[in-house]
């Protein structure tokens, strides 16, 4: 149909329903003079008369019958299908495209799922749990977890938890074979476990921090992985230092397997942010996810996640 099809053919059911030009033009907000030439255009556009019409009376046509039993009950099933989505507009429904690394997917995301859920029955979570760090938007994503340094333009970000501290660990074993190293610059003579983030093809660069101002080191060693997590797996095992965050790795200093070094050159960082589009209208259940999460962790909630 063309833009003005449907309104003709609205204009149509509507002056059969009041049998009456008049309060049919009441209910459309127009002339009756407007609304005859429409219903006149219908006709003329049709190649068939649709009413019949005096001054008194008016009624159907046999190709009017036929039309207005066809389109009304169409046109009454086209509006209640705008009605709901109108109705829905408050209400958070409907698919939510996410993309997580895993760190904060296992510190933010997994221990609130039920809850969420709760909250939120009508909502259907697409979680990518991944490390790569894809373009939100190009990619399809309602809302993305990245670290502050990695906030793409044009994008809303809300603070996830506190701030971050990565540092450098390595086992009781391993320092008893190897020593400790005194200073960033000492690293380059260690066996580091290195970590290549995925989409990436680089390895990353260990940050450090001396007087206000940050530096990098490239390091080496016999192990490179995917999964950060494994790097800290194998630091326990002696196979070389690894590099991560305080807060992940806590509970194996202080069991004794981890021992933390060159604390005084590793500073804090902003830490993790969910960020979604900047746009006029922001979805019901993006605006649910981004207000459960930022409630679920607060500026006191799990900050370990890197």
């Amino acid at each position: 149909m063309r833009g003005s099809d449907y309104a003709e053919l609205k204009a149509f059911v509507t002056v059969v329903g009041h049998g009456n030009f008049a309060r049919a033009a009441a209910e459309l907000g127009i002339s009756a003079s407007a609304l005859s030439r429409t219903i006149g255009e219908l006709e003329k556009r049709l190649g068939m008369r649709l009413l019949n019409r005096t001054t008194r009376s008016l009624s159907l046509t046999d190709a009017g019958e036929r039309l207005h039993a066809r389109f009304k009950p169409a046109m009454m099933e086209m509006e209640a299908a705008v009605q709901d989505a109108v109705s829905s507009r408050d209400r958070p429904a409907g698919m939510l495209r996410v993309h997580v690394p895993n760190a904060p997917a296992a510190a933010f995301l997994e221990p609130v799922l039920g809850k969420f859920h709760a909250a939120y029955p009508d909502v259907v979570l697409d979680v990518t749990v991944d490390d790569s760090v894809p373009n939100i938007v190009e990619a399809g994503y309602d809302v993305g977890v990245r670290l502050g340094e990695s906030l793409e333009a044009d994008m809303v970000a809300v603070k996830l938890g506190g701030d971050q501290r990565e540092i450098v660990v390595g086992s009781p074993d391993y320092i008893a074979r190897h020593g400790r190293p005194r200073e960033p610059a000492d690293l380059l003579r260690h066996r580091c476990i290195n970590w290549r983030q995925p989409g990436s093809p680089g390895l990353y660069k260990w940050q450090f921090v001396k007087n206000g101002r940050w530096f990098s080191v490239t390091v080496d060693g016999p192990l490179i992985v995917s999964h950060r997590a494994m790097a800290v797996t194998a630091a326990v095992q002696g196979v070389g230092l690894a590099f991560r965050a305080e807060g992940l790795l806590r509970s194996l200093i202080d069991q004794g397997k981890l021992v933390p070094l060159l604390e005084e050159w590793c500073g804090n960082f902003p830490g993790w942010y969910l960020c979604y589009p900047k746009q006029r209208y922001t979805a019901p259940s993006v605006r649910a996810f981004v207000d459960f999460l930022k409630r679920s962790t607060g500026p006191r909630g799990r900050t370990s996640a890197r």
